[in-house]
């Protein structure tokens, strides 16, 4: 039976997903998209509904109901231009701090106050490709689950291992994970490539409107990256693949 009415319930409550209000009600969140869904798959991911446009074919491995759809209803539930026609509902998981094991020496990035999904999406993506030990999330502001950070993480949400907490929770756990703190700041005296960061390190990235709050700075070593034109600021993510990467090269010098 294919689902042709805009109307239908499953659809509307699809649609209320991209609210966050809603997703935290019924602890389901969209991940839509072929790759994005087969990625979510790999990463054991627990998919709840699969919606396929007429004549889409699931994605390999999984194990979900499946709702085929008309074009007209798949594009209702879209929130992307030129949708593939595969788009899954499934359940958000425990973002604890406990949940996360490092190792000695680990890599993490911590994004702190981060508003913007787009900014955050990019943020893991980075991570991931860098192949930091975990993303954690300081005084979270945007919902990781919601659909725009999940196109721009492009699957890897599901890839990092992730977790949330307030500011000082995430120092506790940054301390018992015995790592060493460093902050960006456009006044630090010392340039992100006079460090040493083969022993365990946590970088933490803020806002690019207002930074970083007082408390990481009372915490952590800072460290600047130089910029020779006008700009005053670098884009969250972009500033995580510079420190990230200049982590990962000195690793393996």
């Amino acid at each position: 039976m294919v689902i042709t009415s805009p109307h239908n319930p499953r659809v509307k409550g699809v649609v209320r997903l991209r609210k966050r209000r809603h997703r935290d009600d019924t602890g389901t969140f969209i991940v839509e998209g072929r790759r994005e869904a087969t990625r979510a798959v790999a990463a054991g991911v627990d998919i709840a509904t699969l919606f396929l446009q007429t004549g889409e074919i699931p994605p390999a491995g999984i194990d979900a109901d499946i709702v085929d759809v008309s074009p007209a209803v798949f594009a209702k539930m879209s929130a992307r231009q030129g949708p593939d026609g595969v788009l899954a509902v499934a359940r958000t998981w425990d973002l604890g701090l406990d949940r996360i094991k490092t190792t000695t020496g680990a890599l993490v990035l911590v994004a702190a106050g981060i508003e913007k999904p787009g900014n955050l999406g990019a943020m893991l993506r980075t991570a991931d490709a860098a192949g930091v030990d975990a993303v954690v999330l300081a005084d979270p502001v945007c919902d990781p689950f919601g659909p725009n950070v999940v196109r721009a993480s492009q699957g890897s949400l599901f890839s990092v291992p992730l977790g949330a907490g307030s500011a000082a929770e995430v120092l506790a756990w940054l301390d018992r994970a015995d790592l060493e703190v460093f902050t960006t700041s456009p006044t630090a005296e010392t340039a992100y490539w006079e460090h040493d960061y083969s022993e365990g390190a946590a970088f933490v990235i803020g806002p690019e409107d207002v930074g970083l709050s007082g408390l990481w700075f009372e915490s952590g070593t800072p460290v600047r990256i130089p910029m020779a034109g006008e700009a005053d600021s670098l884009n969250a993510s972009v500033a995580a693949g510079i420190v990230l990467f200049e982590a990962v090269a000195a690793r393996s010098r």
